[in-house]
């Protein structure tokens, strides 16, 4: 309790006594889950923040589990900014017992839709005890991360509205840049040889596969823990042949077995896809971005779907 009064103290001393307003040097700490986040925030922020991102480079976010040095974050920090409660199960838990009382919380994943239509359900396998029609993985839209981005500007708006100008003008060159990356989807995966992708992963993808018009079928359910059947991994050799694909794709931060193993009995080739949820240590210290990662992702979509 001590320690918990200590850093409410540390946490607020950089506020005016009289107006609760922050000094015009003082940075706000924003503690954030995911990189997409980390990375909307630190532009949105810009020099006014200091953003720290809670999960661990090299780790798998749906197995991530917060440690006792993450509350003490918390109890420090200005800003906490989650996706939802169907992404981060774990960030409601770690947010019960706080006593930062000044903390912003901002669910930047508020007001967007997870689901996908019906009959879209039998694309892929489920192995998992999450609702069939769920997608968490919403910044892969586009304009869903504008969206995001939009709730991220409002709580540094609320956390410190005196410096309110300068946080929507980031927003909105950041919002532009975003606008370009979807309109640059659209254009480039337009009259595609293929509409289809397979990937050896979990079911991360359907918001990019919906926005941008391709069907997407996945190996795994949402959690990347339960593997798929022999029978389920015949179904998606026999549909990589009947649709005579060249390319089966694997993602970052999950094993790679699977892919290799519909490589190897379809005959086909390995791209990779990044769901952007989390970075390898090597690519985190290189500065990769959610921007530079979605560059990528559009090279590999545009050789899988072989577009012109």
């Amino acid at each position: 309790m001590l320690l918990a009064l200590s850093l409410l103290f540390l946490a607020g001393s950089a506020c005016s006594p009289e107006t609760g307003q922050l000094d015009r040097d003082a940075k706000i700490l924003t503690v954030t889950t995911l990189f997409p986040l980390y990375d909307f925030a630190k532009n949105v922020g810009g020099d006014q923040a200091e953003v720290v991102l809670l999960l661990p480079p090299g780790m798998e976010p749906h197995s991530f589990e917060p440690r006792p040095s993450d509350i003490v974050k918390l109890n420090r920090a200005g800003l906490f900014i989650y996706t939802s409660a169907a992404m981060e199960p774990w960030a409601t838990d770690l947010l019960k017992g706080l006593q930062n009382k000044g903390l912003v919380i901002v669910e930047s994943g508020r007001g967007i839709p997870g689901t996908m239509p019906p009959g879209e359900r039998a694309d892929r396998h489920r192995h998992d005890d999450r609702p069939e029609s769920t997608d968490p993985h919403v910044w892969l839209d586009f304009s869903n991360a504008v969206k995001m981005v939009e709730n991220i500007r409002d709580g540094f708006v609320t956390r410190d509205p005196g410096r309110k100008g300068i946080y929507e003008k980031n927003a909105a060159v950041y919002i532009d840049e975003l606008k370009k990356l979807d309109d640059r989807y659209r254009r480039n995966l337009r009259n595609c040889r293929k509409s289809i992708i397979i990937s050896g992963g979990h079911f991360a993808f359907w918001q990019m596969a919906n926005r941008y018009g391709f069907r997407y079928v996945s190996a795994y359910g949402i959690s990347p823990n339960a593997e798929p059947t022999a029978a389920e991994l015949a179904r998606l050799i026999k549909l990589i042949r009947e649709n005579d694909i060249r390319h089966v794709f694997y993602e970052e931060l999950v094993s790679p077995r699977v892919s290799e193993t519909l490589s190897r009995e379809a005959g086909v080739t390995l791209l990779k896809l990044h769901d952007a949820s989390n970075l390898t240590k090597d690519d985190f210290d290189r500065g990769e971005s959610f921007l530079s990662l979605m560059e990528k992702n559009l090279e590999n979509l545009k050789k899988g779907l072989q577009c012109p």
